[in-house]
């Protein structure tokens, strides 16, 4: 058995390649006009049923035969959602290649907290053994609001609606775990792609990610 931490220290930039390798989302105005590329983090964000969900679990499905492992984070959802996206990836033979980690809504803070942490970890396995990974926060969002609730909880300074001034640091570090490593690491590679909910479409307002 292996174990790996949740939390370690993103690749230094030595350690790291310029992305130059694609990974094909399937959806055909996203490879291009915005294409990803293996070890890239690429946002996904819009208000409440628009679509951005659907965005990532189609990018997953369309990894079949790319040997690429998908992990699915789902955090804060519920229970009905996740067993319906578990059911889509089965209904197209994803799950073959794809972990699916749940903290639902009905989970305690901490466990939404640690979920995308347990999900990085295993990525970052993957991409350190020369494989390739991809990554989905489902979402960050939701992550922010446990991640609140902790905090008020263990009477941290509350910030602008009362989030930790330190939110926007976790969900940057976490990120920059997703990385296209250099040859001499193997060349393995995780991508991430970050859900991120809006209210009435206002991008400008406070989005803690």
């Amino acid at each position: 058995n292996e174990f790996s931490l949740i939390e370690q220290k993103a690749p230094g930039i030595m350690d790291r390649k310029s992305v130059h390798e694609p990974l094909q989302t399937g959806i055909k105005a996203i490879d291009a006009l915005v294409p990803i590329g293996r070890g890239q983090r690429e946002l996904i964000i819009g208000d409440k049923q628009t679509g951005k969900t659907t965005v990532a679990i189609d990018a997953i499905i369309n990894q079949k035969g790319q040997n690429v492992i998908c992990i699915y984070v789902a955090i804060g959802q519920k229970e009905s959602t996740v067993a319906q996206v578990v059911r889509k990836l089965e209904e197209y033979g994803a799950m073959e290649y794809s972990v699916v980690i749940n903290a639902s809504a009905s989970d305690s803070a901490a466990m939404q907290y640690l979920a995308p942490y347990s999900g990085v970890a295993m990525g970052e396995y993957f991409r350190d053994h020369a494989r390739h990974a991809l990554i989905v926060y489902d979402d960050l969002s939701k992550h922010a609001v446990a991640y609140r609730e902790i905090s008020l909880i263990l009477r941290r300074p509350p910030g602008r609606e009362a989030f930790p001034g330190d939110v926007f640091y976790i969900h940057s570090r976490l990120l920059e775990r997703a990385a296209k490593l250099c040859d001499e690491k193997g060349a393995g590679s995780l991508t991430a792609l970050p859900i991120v909910e809006t209210q009435a479409g206002d991008v400008s307002a406070y989005i803690p990610y």
